[in-house]
């Protein structure tokens, strides 16, 4: 569909090109073209000499002409020489265009006044004081977003034959608009439906809002998204190839726009080796990063909060008992304190940097990763277990925090199961500063993961150092027992959950074989529990047991990872997100939904159930056409990273609205409302 409409637009400006220069000739004649336009010389020169031709395009308002490579639509300028005997001029040099969108149809533009600059070495047996005549047959393209017209022109001047003299000031204008020659050799590769584009290019060169040109036709689709990300001092651009491409490409050239105000590079990559992964950069949309100081209080503020999104409710439990242990002494709540808060850092510092780590090695990683992983799932699934089974007393064990006399290596393990269950959520505020961490040096990027820990264990260091807070606690007693039992609930919730989640990311027969590990825990549990009441000794046996148990996972578990469970058909009809999906439905100029989600995240699952699986948004999205395009991150998908680190996001949640004709897209907040999407169809 999308070469349809594209071919069908270029035939039609062709057709009004062959149909209509009567008409246009009229209109230069009259002086009327949309696009005035002129040419000039640079000033005298000597025979066999080369000099700069300008030919000056002055757009009216809300006109533009093309790029040579015009992208998905439109028509580059056509250029007829006559020339005296002996001269020659060279191929034209464009200024860095601008991107257009409309309908979908991505083109290269400019809406400015420009000049295209040719060489011209003049005849070698020309006469000094000689007039040389110099005429161009242009003809050139102009439009609006609504129409195109073909226009023509006969463009002369002279050039005298003779020493040069001052230089003409717009020439060095002229020439600084133009993309500077890269002094480097560029790479390609072919990947599939992609094309990964090596620059050299120093690290400390800033770059904002970039874009590739390709003046290669059909080298690239031209409307979809371009991912930018630096291998030391190499940019690796990844680009979409189109529906109908070239068998083989020998070399790739084009342009790349380094910032917003037309700053360029050409180039011509060959075939050759290109790094893999690298620190992703901002795409295409201008996604500037706000400063670190706002960005460490919003990781402050992301990790209060996930101590009450609802994805965190399954560890509720073991803050709760940490919680009614901090009132029974004021050194021991400071001790129990400090070393909760110390887990939690430890194991936001520790996540952190192992996703920085994998991202710099070429991993398509992002927040929450460990839960995407079936060997983290399942070892979850047993610790889950293991603590519903002490909870109830099946046995007794200082599990992480719940020793009957409190101790901080308790607190300190309690802090990082805490911290390692809890982030993989992505809430309010968390998302921004995380996103962002992605984005910068290693130095600030781990200073937010740190702020952020301590963001979630700042109630507990609260009470820890606030007697009014902790005599607001209840004192210790028989009730904390009871206590202890219902807390098994929750967490033998999680366990189910995360059993289920072990079904869709591996498959049936991994998750029966982790319910069977779990089962043979409880055994090994409940018969070290029978030793302990008989006053014998029985850790040798729990020891044994569960180290049994975890070296028979290693060894079975990785044989039967599966594909996983398919999701089943929800109310809203959707397809599964990909970069030629979103460029295909954006070039139908419907507007467009993508909706980003994993199992393992609560909070995408509430706001499925809250504003997206509902009547009225499916009503809504029938009337208006829109097309949902839905990104599966539950198992690590490397296109969906992307994407995610594109628009600033570490994780799910993330949507984005796509207004109809290629209007700006729109990102959402995370936690959607019943009328949230509705609206925005409205």
């Amino acid at each position: 569909m999308r070469c349809y409409r594209l071919l069908v637009a270029v035939l039609l400006q062709c057709l009004a090109c062959v149909l209509l220069p009567g008409s246009s000739v009229a209109q230069n004649v009259a002086g009327k073209t949309n696009i005035a336009t002129d040419l000039v010389a640079e000033g005298p020169a000597m025979p066999g000499e080369t000099i700069t031709l300008a030919i000056r395009m002055r757009p009216d308002p809300g006109w533009h002409g093309y790029w040579s490579n015009p992208g998905d639509a439109g028509l580059g300028m056509s250029l007829d020489w006559t020339l005296p005997e002996g001269a020659s001029a060279g191929e034209p040099d464009y200024p860095v265009p601008d991107t257009l969108l409309i309908s979908g149809l991505m083109n290269h533009v400019f809406e400015h006044d420009y000049a295209v600059l040719v060489p011209l070495t003049l005849p070698a047996n020309a006469k000094p004081g000689e007039a040389l005549p110099i005429s161009v047959q242009a003809d050139w393209l102009a439009c609006t977003d609504e129409i195109c017209v073909p226009e023509q022109g006969r463009l002369a001047t002279t050039v005298k034959v003779g020493r040069a003299e001052a230089p003409d000031p717009r020439f060095d204008r002229w020439r600084a608009a133009l993309p500077a020659p890269l002094d480097a050799v560029a790479n390609f590769e072919i990947e599939g439906d992609t094309v990964r584009l090596g620059i050299p290019l120093p690290r400390t060169l800033s770059l904002k809002n970039p874009h590739f040109f390709a003046a290669t036709d059909k080298a690239i689709d031209y409307g979809a998204g371009q991912s930018f990300a630096r291998a030391g001092d190499m940019l690796v651009i990844t680009l979409a190839r189109p529906e109908i491409a070239p068998a083989a490409i020998e070399t790739l050239g084009g342009v790349l726009r380094l910032n917003e105000a037309g700053d360029g590079l050409s180039l011509v990559a060959v075939p050759g080796p290109v790094p893999q992964g690298g620190e992703p950069l901002a795409g295409g949309e201008d996604t500037a990063l706000p400063g670190l100081p706002i960005l460490l209080l919003a990781a402050l503020a992301g990790g209060l909060l996930l101590n009450v999104m609802p994805c965190v409710f399954p560890i509720l439990s073991l803050k709760a008992m940490s919680l009614a242990r901090a009132g029974e002494s004021d050194s021991q709540a400071r001790s129990e304190g400090l070393a909760y808060t110390a887990g939690v850092l430890l194991a936001c510092l520790g996540l952190g940097g192992l996703l920085l780590a994998l991202r710099a090695a070429g991993q398509e990683v992002g927040w929450a990763f460990q839960l995407q992983e079936p060997g983290v799932v399942a070892a979850l699934l047993l610790l889950a277990t293991a603590l519903t089974a002490n909870f109830l007393g099946v046995f007794e064990f200082s599990a992480p925090g719940f020793a009957s006399e409190g101790s901080p290596r308790g607190a300190f393990a309690t802090g990082l199961l805490a911290a390692f269950v809890a982030t993989p959520c992505t809430g309010p505020f968390m998302a921004a500063a995380m996103g962002a961490a992605l984005l910068m040096p290693v130095l600030p990027a781990m200073a937010l993961f740190g702020v952020l820990g301590l963001g979630i264990a700042l109630p507990f260091l609260a009470i820890a150092f606030v007697p009014a807070m902790r005599r607001r606690l209840p004192r210790p007693g028989p009730w904390m027992v009871k206590f202890r039992r219902w807390m098994a609930v929750p967490m033998g919730l999680t366990a189910l959950a995360l059993l289920w989640l072990a079904w869709r990311i591996a498959g049936s027969e991994f998750a029966l074989a982790c319910s069977a590990l779990a089962a043979v825990l409880v055994i090994v549990l409940a018969l070290s529990g029978r030793r302990q009441r008989a006053g014998l000794p029985a850790v040798g046996m729990a020891g044994f047991g569960v180290i049994a148990v975890g070296l028979a996972g290693f060894a079975l578990l990785p044989r039967l990872e599966g594909t996983g469970s398919t999701a089943a058909p929800g109310i809203i009809a959707t397809k599964p997100f990909s970069q030629a999906a979103l460029a295909q439905a954006r070039a139908s100029g419907k507007p467009v939904f993508a909706w980003f989600t994993a199992d393992w995240c609560l909070t995408c699952k509430v706001n499925e159930q809250v504003a997206i699986e509902r009547e009225a948004t499916r009503e809504a999205f029938e009337r208006a056409g829109v097309v949902v395009l839905r990104g599966d991150w539950t198992r690590r998908d490397p296109a969906i990273t992307r994407y995610l680190t594109e628009h600033g996001a570490a994780g799910v949640p993330l949507y984005v609205w796509y207004p109809p004709n290629g209007g700006k897209p729109q990102k959402l907040a995370q936690v959607l409302t019943p009328g949230t999407l509705p609206d925005l169809v409205r």
